[in-house]
């Protein structure tokens, strides 16, 4: 509620706590606000048993203190490091299962990128910068393996949302967030104070992001003819599918059981995975049933992104961090690399010095919205 109120309809009422932007000057995050608030209020309940103590009655996860042995138990500082919960192992069964999970979260990933430059404003991300956030979500993965994590790393749908709630669009921000989390991590307390959030409190947070990440993927199909009911169509059994094809999976995966563990694993995780479903039919659907370019929204696709996919614009949002691309990548070869943009040429070369001689940062607002303010500088 509070996250609703602060972030729409108080969205441009100031609010005069430490913090500092431009020309907003000094305000406060409202979803942070609305957070700190929902949590006050829980501690306060659970502190006057306001909330039952029951597990079994309504309300019980509520309470602040359900968690409380891991905020005593956890110690003071303790530093991860490779290898600490042993040698890891390789099995065959686990590397068709993590296959068909990182198949899934590539798709996913690459919905998550174009979301996020729809979000802040920025022009579609170009096939290198794809590939990079990709090659980086893989190293990633075998870092987090070597430290025993339990799981990969991979883009964030939730934080995307967080990107439309907070209208935080600078790099910087999450950089320097990252260089936090990993020296809180060092401190076993700070990320146990972190560990008594209620779970309503979270679901309810997660319940904003996902519905901006919905309405986000579904304003895509603006380019779309909608009222053709060959789109109508694919809409509609694509995104079903994708809801109640994991849910029968999940209830009754011991019909789809092969004999053979390593191939039961990777449909299980295909098929209970809802992004992939529903955008693998989509894909089959439209590519499939008849249709002109019009009505599939091909040509206004690529009008708009010849209208904001400005070469040099492009490659200031887009390259690469600390002046890589421009001192170290001036190699003929390095534009073969897959994750390295191509070398502008003829009279776009020309013009690069101007236009990367200009602010390296622009503003976004939407009517009756504060700015967004983008840097994309690291």
């Amino acid at each position: 509620f509070f996250i609703v109120l602060f972030s729409q309809y108080l969205k441009n009422v100031p609010v005069l706590l430490p913090s500092y932007q431009g020309s907003r000057k000094c305000h406060f995050s409202k979803v942070l606000l609305g957070l700190a608030i929902t949590w006050l209020i829980c501690f306060a309940l659970t502190v006057t048993n306001a909330f039952p103590s029951d597990a079994a009655v309504y309300g019980y996860l509520a309470r602040t203190d359900i968690k409380g042995d891991v905020l005593s138990q956890a110690p003071w500082f303790r530093f991860p490091y490779p290898g600490q919960w042993g040698v890891p192992t390789i099995s065959l069964a686990g590397i068709f299962g993590i296959i068909a999970g990182v198949i899934s979260s590539m798709v996913e990933s690459v919905g998550d990128y174009y979301a996020c430059a729809r979000l802040s404003g920025a022009p579609p991300p170009p096939k290198h910068a794809i590939n990079r956030g990709i090659g980086v979500e893989g190293i990633g993965c075998l870092l987090a393996g070597a430290w025993g994590t339990g799981n990969g790393t991979t883009s964030y749908s939730e934080n995307v949302g967080a990107l439309g709630i907070t209208r935080v669009g600078s790099r910087i921000v999450i950089v320097a967030g990252g260089c936090v989390l990993l020296v809180i991590g060092m401190f076993g307390k700070v990320g146990a104070v972190f560990a008594s959030i209620p779970t309503p409190l979270i679901g309810g947070l997660l319940l904003v992001m996902f519905g901006i990440i919905t309405a986000v993927g579904v304003s895509n199909l603006q380019y779309v003819d909608m009222n053709s009911s060959r789109n109508l169509f694919i809409f509609g059994f694509s995104i079903y599918a994708g809801l109640a094809i994991p849910n029968w999976v999940n209830k009754n995966s011991q019909v789809l059981e092969t004999g053979i563990l390593q191939l039961d694993q990777v449909i299980r995780v295909l098929l209970t995975t809802g992004m992939f479903v529903g955008g693998f039919l989509a894909f089959i659907l439209d590519n499939t049933i008849p249709g002109s370019q019009e009505e599939r929204g091909l040509l206004a696709w690529k009008e708009t992104c010849q209208e904001e996919c400005d070469e040099t614009r492009v490659l200031e949002v887009y390259s690469l961090p600390f002046g890589i691309g421009t001192k170290f990548c001036t190699s003929f070869w390095v534009q073969y690399l897959p994750t390295c943009p191509q070398r502008l040429s003829g009279s776009k070369r020309k013009e690069e010095p101007k236009s990367l001689k200009q602010e390296n940062s622009f503003k976004i607002r939407s009517e009756g919205e504060p700015e967004i303010d983008i840097d994309t500088r690291i």
